[in-house]
């Protein structure tokens, strides 16, 4: 099945008895990543995902371990085991330039690219725009601190959302960010990877800064498209609506030209600099 939003993959672990909620109050530092530490390393029906649904400090819930048995990667993406899905990946991986750009190409591999290709669908209203903060605020949002001699808290799963200057190609992308304060994260982007090059592309056309959303909190398909190490002419949303068997419901971000998933829990909206640089780190 397709879930329409990390909540109701929440709903659905839980209804199985795959998620144990943890009423009891723990710490975004250090606290909640050594407790999943352990639990992920148990094994059987003892290794469960997490809802921490008391963070001290703050008002939102933090899950964690949600992928971590082969059951629930399954679940996430809609199959009884992961084999299933393998053949269907390996085909689509066939079809050459799958971009919104790029559709024409699609003609002559149909029906196979009928059968696969699900392009984002674009709305107006979106559950994720319904609080916007106009002051924001990362204070406010439970970003852990993993590892004692780590340089500071880290947002460890982001879809990263750029485009491309020359060409408009969207790239999706899972690039760890640093907190350095409550407006500004790095943005490890290794320089092999696609944002990276976006980066540099919006640099050498003497581009000041190149806008960046970041989607946290996605249905558990989308989350897995943005790790997948795709063709580079492949849209990890369309990957994504393969996946799903049905399309990504996306966006238009409130302050930068992107567009984002509608049912994401957190949108971040903002820049990187193309001359801005600082260190990060360690992590891990």
């Amino acid at each position: 099945m397709a879930y329409k939003d990390l909540r109701e993959f929440i709903t659905d672990l839980e209804s199985k008895g795959l998620l144990k909620r943890i009423t009891q109050e723990v710490d975004a530092y250090l606290e909640i990543t050594e407790i999943t530490d352990r639990v992920s390393k148990m094994e059987g029906s003892r290794n469960v995902a997490l809802l921490f649904e008391n963070v001290k400090g703050y008002d939102m819930p933090v899950l964690m371990n949600a992928f971590g048995s082969y059951e629930r990667m399954a679940m996430a993406l809609g199959v009884e085991k992961l084999d299933d899905i393998a053949d269907e990946i390996r085909e689509i991986l066939k079809l050459p330039y799958i971009s919104l750009q790029n559709k024409m190409n699609l003609v002559s591999l149909i029906p196979l690219a009928k059968k696969a290709i699900n392009f984002p669908k674009y709305v107006k209203n979106a559950p994720c725009q319904e609080v916007v903060m106009e002051e924001p605020d990362l204070d406010r949002i439970p970003i852990l601190t993993c590892w004692p001699k780590d340089g500071g808290p880290f947002v460890t799963l982001p879809l990263v959302f750029t485009k491309n200057p020359k060409t408009g190609k969207r790239n999706v992308g899972m690039y760890r960010l640093q907190k350095y304060d409550s407006r500004t994260t790095g943005m490890h982007w290794h320089i092999h990877k696609n944002g990276a090059e976006n980066f540099r592309d919006t640099k050498a056309a003497g581009g000041e800064r190149i806008e960046a959303a970041v989607a946290i909190g996605t249905d558990p398909v989308l989350t897995y498209a943005a790790t997948a190490p795709l063709p580079r002419d492949i849209d990890e949303m369309v990957f994504a609506g393969f996946l799903r068997h049905k399309s990504v419901e996306m966006v238009k971000c409130k302050t930068v030209d992107l567009e984002v998933p509608a049912h994401a829990e957190i949108i971040l909206e903002g820049y990187v600099g193309t001359d801005e640089a600082r260190r990060e780190g360690p992590f891990g």
